[in-house]
């Protein structure tokens, strides 16, 4: 299509908004038909274009707005995109956005509180804690080894309490000599300085 075609159709829309203005306050038989004849003349455009250069105008006609703008993921990698399909994806989705914790499948539970275990104790500040919260958890591994009720697997690995206390000592140890090198001994004030001539 031309120039000549692009403006006389721009001029029929144009004509085509005018009549539609005053559609609702009388128009003549001659600008009644005029009307319908532009209308149905749009339609049949509409029907000649593809879906695929109406999806393609579409998509222009946004980026011109900027609605692609400041997009979430607009030049990262969208998650989850290569891995398998997960029937629980939803789940696992919600309780990792909202941080929710204490639900969801054992397997999952005792898998994401393993990982943790370690800070946990080392929170603790007797041997005996220690030892409480590695057999508590132990006994929550094999219980949950031992229902049936479906959901993953559980491949968490139960801990062995005396390995754990000693594990825990030597961060304990290690610890130790960074977190306080030892009190400074305290200034004299400066006068007293001044009085005795000394530091």
């Amino acid at each position: 299509m031309g120039d000549g075609g692009a403006g006389d159709f721009t001029r029929r829309m144009e004509r085509l908004a005018e009549l539609r203005a005053v559609r609702g306050a009388g128009i003549t038989a001659e600008e009644e038909a005029e009307l319908n004849a532009a209308e149905e003349e749009e339609r049949q455009k509409r029907k000649k274009v593809s879906d695929a250069a109406r999806v393609e105008y579409l998509i222009r006609d946004a980026m011109a707005q900027g609605k692609f703008d400041n997009l979430k993921y607009a030049g990262k990698p969208i998650p989850g995109l290569g891995e398998g399909y997960d029937p629980d994806w939803w789940v696992k989705g919600l309780i990792q956005r909202e941080h929710l914790t204490g639900i969801g499948p054992k397997a999952i539970l005792l898998r994401s509180e393993d990982a943790e275990l370690d800070a946990r104790l080392d929170s603790q500040f007797s041997e005996k804690q220690v030892r409480d919260i590695v057999e508590d958890f132990n006994a929550r591994v094999i219980d949950a080894r031992r229902q049936l009720q479906g959901g993953p697997p559980v491949v968490t690995k139960t801990r062995d309490p005396d390995v754990e206390v000693q594990r825990w000592q030597e961060r304990r140890r290690a610890a130790a000599p960074a977190a306080s090198p030892g009190p400074e001994p305290p200034k004299r004030p400066w006068w007293r300085r001044l009085w005795t001539g000394s530091s």
